[in-house]
């Protein structure tokens, strides 16, 4: 029968790092695949107001938009030339908002829901009865944290 010799103590080898970069590639493309970009066609044009007292919304993802302003280009025979509102990608009446803003609510996790903001991206040159139209109906669907959407002015001295 053969036996084992245990003449000298083995090292345990040095971890290599050769394959650390492959890894990190696998990661990244497994972010890339998963994460994805919620972009909104722009079916009205919004020309930002300026504002001299600007802020930054601390949280995007609680964030809805209604975009209000002239139908582009293309939609102009379908929709007319009148200020229209855009909810998510499809044109809207101010009737269809309330019920937008509650199935948008009731798609948040419960803990969010109460800190809903909605911003409204009017175009510089929508009249102010269009505006207070849907700060009505944003009020009738308890949606009351609104922020308005603006460009901040240049100061020169």
């Amino acid at each position: 029968m053969a036996q084992i010799r245990k003449d000298k103590e083995r090292e345990t080898p040095a971890l290599s790092t050769s394959s650390l970069p492959d890894i990190i590639f696998m990661f990244l493309f497994f972010f890339m695949a998963v994460t994805t970009m919620k972009e909104v066609t722009f079916k009205v044009r919004v020309t930002a107001p300026f504002a001299s007292e600007v802020q930054k919304l601390d949280n995007k993802s609680l964030t809805r938009y209604v975009y209000v302003g002239k139908p582009m280009e293309q939609y102009k025979k379908l929709f007319g030339s009148e200020t229209r509102i855009q909810l998510g990608d499809v044109f809207a009446d101010i009737s269809e908002l309330e019920n937008f803003i509650v199935s948008e609510r009731s798609a948040m996790k419960e803990t969010d829901q109460n800190l809903m903001t909605v911003s409204i991206k009017a175009d510089k040159d929508t009249k102010m009865g269009i505006v207070n139209d849907i700060k009505q109906s944003l009020r009738r669907a308890y949606a009351l944290k609104i922020v308005y959407t603006a460009n901040k002015t240049v100061v020169n001295n």
